[in-house]
């Protein structure tokens, strides 16, 4: 038992860090278990490895409580401002909700795996380090919320449907999407941090519901783990998150393109 809750955080440092690094959650996860297992059903699993991300994404909703809350702007200007940021959010949301909810089922089964995930760790690997070269030598033309336009908000929600393959990483793919679309490399981490609320909570509601109308019920002990792993989660994602957006303030994303290729070549060997 005790064994378990050690794996158990395992996985809630695992997920607070690489859930909000453009480095793919999935990956990660599929490294870990290559070495560590938790001794529960596949079903359960198969939960726990979503269910366990709303601990993330609470670090996130506390971390940019004040930028996010209408309720606290101190004048109608900024109330109207995060009115309209919420907007854009929503916007950017669209297209992976419309997609992850209809082709959802199928991604698990035609997609989940090793091969896969490799495959698209080391690719978009490759493509941050060339959009990093080229981003380089550009000046970002969007550099506020309020620069940003609803149809860029939109074109990001389209970049971050991609995420929607395993080991595409939903931070790097939006990521990347905004440096593309001349968004400087702060905000579009801000964003991709913005977008993954309704996006990370709706996954998550839909795991509970289809395992609900599947008969599916938690033991004392699941639930237990589930807390450990989402407090974990919520923790390490809160150091993460302020860290990370330190460091890009005067780096760019290269390394992590590098890091994914590496990550990458490891889950191909795994696979073989």
């Amino acid at each position: 038992m005790l064994l378990d809750f050690l794996k158990t955080i395992i996985f809630g440092v695992v997920e607070g860090i690489s859930e909000w690094l453009p480095i793919s959650s999935t990956g990660h996860l599929i490294i870990i278990q290559e070495f560590i297992q938790l001794n529960v059903r596949k079903e359960y699993w198969d939960i726990f490895i979503v269910i366990i991300q709303l601990g993330a994404i609470f670090a996130v909703l506390v971390n940019f409580f004040k930028d996010l809350n209408p309720l606290l702007a101190k004048n109608k200007s900024k109330k109207k401002s995060i009115y309209n940021t919420w907007i854009k959010i929503i916007i950017g949301c669209i297209p992976a909700g419309i997609v992850g909810i209809l082709l959802n089922d199928w991604i698990e089964d035609r997609l989940m795996g090793n091969l896969v995930v490799s495959i698209t760790l080391i690719a978009y690997g490759i493509v941050f380090i060339i959009v990093e070269k080229k981003n380089n030598k550009e000046v970002s033309s969007i550099n506020s919320i309020e620069d940003m336009s609803y149809i860029t908000a939109f074109k990001i929600g389209l970049f971050q449907m991609l995420s929607l393959i395993p080991g595409t990483s939903r931070s790097g793919s939006t990521i990347i999407g905004g440096l593309l679309l001349g968004v400087s490399r702060p905000l579009s981490a801000n964003f991709s941090f913005y977008m993954s609320i309704p996006i990370m909570f709706g996954a998550s509601f839909l795991k509970l519901i289809d395992a609900f109308f599947k008969g599916f019920t938690f033991s004392s002990y699941e639930i237990i783990l589930l807390i450990v792993g989402m407090v974990t989660a919520f923790i390490v994602s809160l150091i993460t998150i302020n860290l990370f957006l330190k460091y890009i303030k005067n780096n760019d994303f290269t390394a992590f393109g590098w890091y994914r290729i590496i990550v990458g070549i490891i889950v191909l060997l795994l696979y073989f």
